[in-house]
C-alpha cells in the first residue's frame, strides 16, 4: 500500500557558480536603499505529490528524479523536503 506525500525540492546554484539572477537582485535591493544585503543566491522551488510506501521512499524517489532531471548536479545543489505527518489524500 502506498500513500501520497507532499514534497518540495529547493534548488540553488552551487557555491562558486555564478548567479547572475542573485547578483541582479542584490544590486536592485541596494538601489532601493536596502543596506546590508551582502549576498543573494536565487534558486527555484519545485513542489510535487508522490505516491510511496513511506516518507523515506518518497525522499529516495525524488532524489533520484533530481539527479536524472530536475536539478543539474554539476552546477546546482538541491534539498528534498518531505512533509511528514499526514500524507496527502
Amino acid at each position: 500500500m502506498s500513500d501520497t506525500y507532499s514534497v518540495e525540492v529547493r534548488i540553488t546554484p552551487r557555491q562558486g557558480i555564478l548567479d547572475p539572477e542573485g547578483e541582479t537582485i542584490a544590486r536592485a535591493l541596494e538601489n532601493l536603499g536596502y543596506a546590508g544585503v551582502n549576498s543573494v543566491r536565487a534558486g527555484r522551488l519545485v513542489r510535487m505529490e508522490v505516491d510511496a510506501a513511506s516518507a523515506d521512499g518518497a525522499r529516495s524517489m525524488v532524489e533520484k528524479m533530481c539527479e536524472e532531471l530536475i536539478a543539474n548536479p554539476v552546477i546546482e545543489d538541491y534539498e528534498v523536503l518531505v512533509h511528514e505527518g499526514e500524507p496527502v489524500g
